[in-house]
């Protein structure tokens, strides 16, 4: 299984301090692992970008005007799952809000991506996503997932209107 292509994240993060845990090559292998546990078998693109460029994807194709943390793209070409975008400043704004690192919460948006393109869909599956996406963040270490904090979001990111839940 080939590991999936993260995108650089030099244009992104000038402001930003990277550690080796948030490095391009760690987090292709944390969603290396993510892609085995699921049984994704294909190539998956993963792009940690900025606002400006995650609000243009979701106007484009969610027709809403604003940024958000993660998206996920399907593909019906053979061989290739699909594509995750995700915003490294929503990502690092959340990680401070919420108290853990930016490793931690790009790992969450990556799980997050990774249930989307496996099928599964918390707004339609009656918390199959939620569950599944649960059991994933315990088994690898991760503190509150995206689809829980979905529904007591604190005050902070609140206003930041970020969040695809």
């Amino acid at each position: 299984m080939p590991s999936p292509l993260i995108c650089s994240l030099s244009e992104v993060s000038r402001n930003l301090t990277l550690t080796t845990t948030t490095t391009a090559k760690a987090l292709s292998r944390y969603a290396t692992r993510v892609q085995r546990v699921l049984g994704i078998r294909g190539e998956v693109n993963i792009c940690v970008t900025s606002n400006r460029e995650m609000q243009q994807l979701n106007r484009r194709f969610r027709k809403k005007n604003k940024a958000t943390d993660v998206l996920s793209f399907p593909s019906s070409t053979p061989g290739i799952v699909g594509d995750i975008a995700i915003s490294l400043q929503i990502a690092a704004a959340n990680a401070e809000d919420l108290d853990h690192s930016l490793a931690d919460e790009v790992k969450i948006l990556i799980l997050h991506g990774m249930l989307h393109l496996a099928g599964l869909d918390h707004e339609i599956d009656n918390g199959e996503m939620r569950a599944r996406e649960s059991a994933l963040r315990a088994k690898f270490g991760l503190p509150v997932g995206l689809i829980e904090r979905s529904n007591s979001v604190p005050p902070k990111t609140a206003k930041r209107g970020g969040r695809r839940a």
